[in-house]
């Protein structure tokens, strides 16, 4: 028995996000069924950050045990000319049988894209959240500095969340401009359920002007769901970078 790791790139456009939902097309059971397929064994991806539908990532982690010879390099080359055009595996490695994506140590790095413009320009339409609103990103960048470091986070938390805590750090986080386009990025150790989208969602609304940037203080302080900002759109956001902390766990024993 082996542990391969793969780092996965999605659009995720057409799919009800990572995780398996029955019948629905989702990442992970696409890489369940193209590795069964290629093994003959029933094999369950484990990935380490449950994207939502829509939501889009170019590095996710997942892995899964396998007694096929294959040797762990090749399974990329093997998967990608199995799997749908929208589903891509960058790089696969045998790792230690201890390793697993979700209880390593990670830093996750998010961005959330804005596109600002009198009109939707159709080919940012899928990975880009459109608004006519002229924002502010100076105010925005103000804003989201009061969120740097652990807090609890449960004013920018969906109520359907399942953790045990809601007390999270975030160790970089910013908001520039490219002309049309506004990025807004958040790294972290972990994130709850909708996270950056809230943040986004309330990031804009301090754009707009609705509220000063440090009233995001005060809906942090709040410790209230319902004092935070909206939850943005999912086209927008992607998973950009997971960093392992600890490389020295994926070292074979």
């Amino acid at each position: 028995m082996k542990r391969i790791l793969l780092t996965v790139a999605y659009d995720g456009t057409s799919y009800h996000g990572w995780q398996l939902q029955g019948e629905q097309p989702t990442i992970e059971r696409e890489l369940n069924r193209v590795l069964s397929e290629m093994t003959g064994e029933d094999i369950q991806v484990s990935g380490a950050s449950r994207t939502d539908a829509g939501v889009h990532s170019l590095c996710n982690l997942a892995v899964f045990d396998t007694e096929a010879r294959m040797p762990g390099d090749k399974y990329s080359y093997a998967m990608n000319v199995r799997l749908p055009k929208d589903i891509r595996i960058r790089e696969s490695r045998e790792v230690s049988m201890d390793f697993h994506p979700r209880t390593a140590k990670t830093e996750k790095t998010y961005c959330y894209r804005i596109y600002t413009d009198k009109f939707p320009n159709p080919l940012e339409r899928l990975y880009s959240y459109y608004t006519y609103f002229e924002l502010d990103h100076e105010k925005m960048n103000e804003g989201i500095k009061y969120l740097i470091g652990e807090h609890d986070f449960k004013s920018f938390c969906s109520v359907h969340t399942q953790a045990k805590t809601t007390v999270r750090e975030i160790t970089d986080a910013r908001v520039v401009r490219d002309g049309n386009e506004i990025k807004i990025f958040v790294s972290g150790y972990g994130f709850l359920y909708n996270m950056v989208r809230i943040i986004a969602g309330t990031l804009m609304e301090v754009g707009r002007g609705k509220y000063p940037p440090e009233e995001v203080k005060h809906m942090l302080d709040a410790v209230d769901r319902e004092k935070g900002g909206p939850t943005a759109p999912p086209e927008g956001l992607t998973l950009m970078n997971i960093r392992i902390l600890n490389p020295d766990e994926l070292t074979i024993k």
